[in-house]
């Protein structure tokens, strides 16, 4: 079958948009700037969960309540679409804008339920450090997100004798929305959500990574969220971003929505709204830290997701990795990092974590959009009907 001409692509880095074309017969200069779905509302007009009233935990949120509050670190997006049949994207998380290569920051990974892929983790496990940018996208995408980041990587100056690169690159299966066996996502696509990454607001919901995501029978996406620790306990950052491609029983703040709107694993004994898919977590911080509390830091980004409704099913793939920017831990030639902060001081940044994870999740939810996709459309959640059960008193 004849390769389709990509009509619609778009590159999202944080607010702005822009039009990426390459030479070649891949992309059209004359395309569109906007995606030709049948989403019945956008982004700009759903509301995230803090319009809701939703701000679990009890630590404050960044200016943007985004992964981005943490100093350095830069998001790009990029987003493919042509007609219905394609809808799948990329999101890339740099840690800051230098050579990550040479300029590394500790990393720490932690596997849920383990049914998915996800590149480089075992050197992460291993070394404990981050060299490359972390990308996510969709399960068939996984070898093309490598190229992409070897790659970019090996292009950055002071890089010309490297010849071995730890890809890090995580996944979720879009297959229902996308026509993910024609592995449409080319590497030279992926690069430019590298190339394009800024600081400053990211774009949630039907965007990049998540264009063809699914959570709890509702329409899934990209969401994300911060932390501020308070002044006397280190006044660090902690941000999260969430890929969202699972379900369970959704409960929103405790309130259980998934059950009031009917629509739940297991329901009836009948698996309405599958709870297999998986669920990928990045959490950025500026603390001090090395690369074992760093793992557990990774780890408790799970009662989060348990918090939502997950069982972490048979099916899913649960995974999450967390690094540091923060310039005293970082490695490369001549550098010898610092430990970071003691054990004692962890506890905080673990409750920020789990505060920060769970709003990313429900970020992701409420502002995507319906999509209409290659197996059908995916509705995004009801908002009102989503008020109403907030409002009862279940």
């Amino acid at each position: 079958m004849a390769r389709p001409s990509y009509r619609q692509i778009r590159v999202f880095v944080g607010c702005m948009l822009s039009l990426s074309v390459i030479a070649g017969s891949a992309w059209s200069k004359d395309a569109p700037l906007t995606p030709e779905d049948t989403s019945t509302d956008t982004a700009i007009d759903r509301p995230s969960a803090r319009d809701l009233g939703i701000a679990p935990g009890i630590l404050p949120a960044g200016p943007l309540n985004a992964i981005t509050d943490v100093d350095g670190v830069l998001v790009g997006h990029v987003t493919l679409t042509d007609g219905n049949a394609i809808n799948t994207g990329a999101t890339v998380i740099l840690p800051h804008g230098g050579n990550l290569y040479r300029d590394r920051v500790p990393a720490g990974f932690h596997q849920g339920n383990g049914y998915g892929k996800f590149a480089g983790s075992t050197q992460i496990i291993e070394l404990g450090e981050l060299e490359t940018p972390i990308i996510l996208t969709n399960t068939l995408s996984v070898p093309q997100g490598m190229e992409a980041a070897i790659s970019w990587t090996l292009k950055q100056p002071g890089n010309e004798e490297v010849r071995s690169v730890n890809a890090v690159v995580g996944e979720t299966n879009d297959g229902f929305l996308n026509d993910i066996r024609g592995r449409h996502l080319r590497a030279e696509i992926i690069e430019t959500a590298i190339t394009s990454a800024k600081s400053g607001s990211v774009e949630q919901g039907s965007v990049g990574a998540g264009r063809g995501t699914i959570s709890f029978g509702w329409k899934g996406g990209i969401g994300t969220s911060s932390r501020l620790l308070p002044t006397e306990l280190g006044g660090f950052t902690v941000g999260v971003l969430v890929q969202t491609n699972y379900g369970g029983i959704l409960r929103v703040d405790g309130k259980p929505v998934g059950r009031q709107l009917g629509q739940y694993f297991m329901k009836e004994v009948i698996d309405k709204g599958d709870a297999d898919g998986s669920i990928i977590v990045v959490i950025a911080t500026d603390a001090p830290l090395s690369d074992r509390n760093l793992k557990r830091l990774a780890s408790r980004a799970m009662l989060a997701i348990g918090r939502t409704g997950s069982p972490v099913t048979n099916g899913s793939g649960d995974y999450i990795i967390a690094f540091s920017s923060h310039e005293s831990v970082r490695r490369g030639p001549n550098k010898i990092p610092s430990n970071g902060l003691p054990n004692s001081q962890m506890s905080p940044l673990f409750q920020a974590a789990v505060e920060a994870t769970e709003e990313a999740i429900l970020n992701a939810l409420f502002k995507a959009t319906s999509v209409k996709g290659h197996k059908g459309t995916i509705e995004a959640i009801d908002i009102e009907q989503v008020k109403q059960v907030l409002a009862s008193e279940h």
